[in-house]
């Protein structure tokens, strides 16, 4: 069924107004437990009840977006906040996936703000760029003075199961990580389908699949650095790198599952040293 439903909204052409959604989401911690105090919802963006697989300290939640995926029009904005001492890890059902566009452009705009002492962990699932999708992506994250930010991206440009390339269309992206207004990391590309870009070796060397795993943390050192970079991807290209209070993961490769993997082996040394807490797979990519 799910397969129809992409091949359907490949074919459709979006309209230039799409879904308008916003979703806000507040977590505290109140005494030994961190709870979703705040949820906010307008449009098609929901997420699941609070669930807590690992105790009370940590609060799991799954976005949602009923539509299955982005079309030319959309705008979608997501506004999570974490208070201090709080811990909240948030994650996708499945796939994100923005679909071909008939000329309008989608964006989806994503804020975080941890407090002091808090834990945000973003792991959404893979996004699949269909070829011909016009979009922006923009991740804007504002950390209190020792505040913690886990989060990972995987783009897969082109279904590549079914031998697509991104030949047409635009994906831009731009990422900003603050501290206490101080500028950690500003990021901003723009992939553009058939470009050049898709096989430069300064570019996506002929990989389909780009990811990258930030890590904003004061506990962010060298010996943590030298203990991912021990860490070698199965398959694909990877790299580590330490800048000052910020450890950045690269990875290449041909499909989005061995990128997945080394950066859960990655985290399952980052969790323990920037977090306290062993790394735990959030149960719905299981299923």
């Amino acid at each position: 069924m799910n397969a129809v439903i992409d091949r359907l909204h490949a074919l459709v052409p979006s309209s230039a107004s799409g879904w308008e959604a916003m979703l806000q989401l507040g977590f505290e911690r109140r005494g030994a437990r961190s709870v979703l105090a705040r949820r906010i919802h307008r449009g098609p963006l929901r997420l699941q009840k609070a669930l807590y697989p690992e105790g009370e300290a940590v609060c799991h939640g799954i976005v949602l977006h009923p539509p299955a995926g982005i079309v030319g029009g959309d705008a979608l904005e997501i506004d999570v906040s974490v208070g201090a001492d709080a811990h909240a890890l948030l994650t996708t059902p499945g796939a994100g996936k923005w679909y071909r566009s008939a000329g309008a452009s989608a964006r989806l705009v994503q804020r975080i703000a941890v407090g002091e002492g808090g834990v945000c962990e973003w792991l959404p699932q893979e996004s699949i760029v269909f070829d011909g999708a016009l979009g922006r992506l923009e991740t804007a994250v504002e950390l209190a003075r020792d505040a913690c930010f886990v989060g990972s991206e995987l783009l897969c440009f082109g279904r590549t199961g079914a031998g697509e390339r991104f030949a047409h269309g635009e994906l831009r992206l731009s990422t900003r990580i603050r501290r206490e207004g101080r500028p950690l990391w500003l990021e901003r590309g723009c992939i553009g389908g058939g470009s050049a870009l898709l096989d430069a070796p300064v570019g996506l060397a002929g990989q389909p699949v780009v990811g990258s795993l930030l890590v904003a943390s004061p506990r962010c050192d060298t010996g943590l650095r030298d203990a991912c970079r021990e860490i070698v991807p199965a398959v694909g290209q990877g790299g580590v790198t330490l800048l000052p209070g910020l450890l950045v993961a690269r990875w290449l490769g041909p499909a989005c599952e061995p990128g997945r993997e080394w950066f859960l082996r990655l985290l399952s040394v980052i969790r323990p040293a920037v977090a306290g807490l062993p790394m735990r797979v959030p149960r719905i990519w299981n299923t």
